[in-house]
């Protein structure tokens, strides 16, 4: 191999791809085109504002109910409606003088019925309930909305490193391709040599085309939460920064503060609404009524007043098994609700555990597997030009050292979805 070869293999092997970038190994945007710096950075934070404040349905749908819920309770405490009479009572047929029978009245009444016991009261608690929880389901939409964002917002900004990264490895073997073939049209190269380093540069080009997929993917799902901006904003090159989970066992103590466990805490209330309004039916409920009877030829008028009542007598199949109904749903709430939180402690753990191990991980590569993959991509090209390995074996150790890249940048990534969950399961007053 001649010198120059010698020295163009050492240039094209030795440097790393890495040294156009930053220090994360993305593009900076100082480098980027002005067309697209005028556009702006989409960071992670600002993501998330967005999505908080856009008019997405999903958000507005949990505050109309409850507004519907809170008009509903005001209604619902109302009385019924008073019910008007008004009959002609004892006409005589033959002639229908008005003033021939002593009986013959004009007959005007009102009736005004009253529900069992605190039943209107109850109904209306219970409305006011069922208006915090859709306010708790408001609150939950919220966290699963930031938490959507930020895993969509990382895994776009992964596929884009990833790919800002295969694409340089690419460009390296491109013009690793030709100084192979200027070394092949003078004999001291096989054809096996170069066919392997075009195969190599296919499979490249696949891992392009697919992290692009990926990436397009991942737009088209941050434009669902919010908008356009999604496609025209560069995202940040460095990786964004956290809060920082708490104490498992702390939150571990604040899940049934949790929006979802809320939600299920709510229903049991209203349960418990149900089982007090079905208490309420084994008292009378009543109706009072007054009618006033008008009768002709100077005779004296008519007045009644009547109190009309509910005799709760047969219990049995009626007031019972609405008792025993309700006094089941409650309990089926209950457990609703402890399921709820059996899940969140679960993923609590499991989140838990991911994110710390992953922390173990991401040391790992950055101190040992990294390095090594470069020291054993110098040593291979050491090798190479020592004619002590082949070029297959030289191809093999530049696209390990990228694989080791992004098996970094894919660790860092699922450490920072794992604490997004966190989140999710904790809470953030800022959030």
């Amino acid at each position: 191999m001649s010198k120059f070869s010698t020295v163009t293999l050492a240039i094209l092997l030795a440097t790393s791809p890495a040294a156009a970038l930053g220090a994360n190994g993305t593009m900076n945007i100082a480098d980027a085109p002005e067309a697209t710096k005028a556009q702006g950075l989409l960071s992670l934070d600002k993501a998330v504002e967005l999505a908080l404040a856009s008019d997405d349905p999903y958000l507005l749908q949990p505050g109309e109910m409850a507004a519907s819920f809170e008009a509903r309770a005001v209604a619902d405490a109302q009385l019924a409606d008073p019910k008007m009479r008004m009959s002609f009572a004892n006409w005589p047929t033959r002639n229908f003088s008005y003033t021939q029978e002593p009986m013959t009245q004009l007959k005007l009444g009102v009736s005004q019925a009253f529900p069992k016991g605190d039943t209107l009261k109850l109904k209306r608690a219970k409305r006011q309930d069922q208006a915090s929880g859709e306010r708790f389901k408001y609150e939950l939409r919220v966290r699963n909305v930031v938490l959507d964002t930020r895993l969509t917002w990382l895994e776009l900004q992964y596929n884009l490193q990833a790919s800002r990264k295969v694409s340089e490895s690419r460009q390296a073997v491109a013009e690793l391709i030709e100084v192979i073939q200027a070394i092949y049209a003078t004999g001291r190269q096989t054809t096996q040599d170069v066919l392997r380093a075009e195969l190599e540069l296919s499979l490249l080009d696949d891992r392009l085309v697919e992290l692009d997929r990926q990436a397009e993917v991942q737009r088209a799902k941050l434009a669902r939460r919010i908008g356009s901006i999604a496609y025209t904003n560069m995202l940040p090159d460095s990786l964004p920064a956290l809060k920082h989970p708490s104490d498992l066992t702390v939150v571990i103590d604040t899940l049934v503060q949790h929006p979802a466990a809320k939600i299920f805490s709510t229903k049991i209330d209203i349960a418990d609404r149900d089982v007090s309004i079905a208490g309420e039916q084994y008292k009378p409920g009543y109706a009072v009524s007054v009618d006033y009877g008008a009768r002709g030829s100077d005779r004296a008028d008519f007045a009644s007043v009547g109190v009309t009542m509910d005799v709760p007598l047969f219990t049995g199949k009626r007031q019972d098994k609405q008792l025993q109904a309700a006094k089941k749903v409650r309990q089926a709430s209950r457990l609703s609700r402890d399921t709820v939180l059996l899940d969140l402690r679960k993923k609590l753990q499991v989140f838990r555990a991911d994110w710390e191990r992953l922390k173990e991980r991401v040391s790992l590569y950055q101190t040992v597997v990294l390095a090594r993959a470069k020291d054993t991509t110098q040593a291979t090209l050491s090798s190479y030009q020592s004619g002590v390995s082949d070029f297959p074996e030289l191809i093999r150790s530049r696209l390990g050292e990228l694989d080791a890249e992004l098996k970094l940048l894919r660790l860092q990534t699922n450490r920072l979805k794992a604490q997004s969950q966190l989140l999710f399961l904790e809470g953030e007053d800022d959030a």
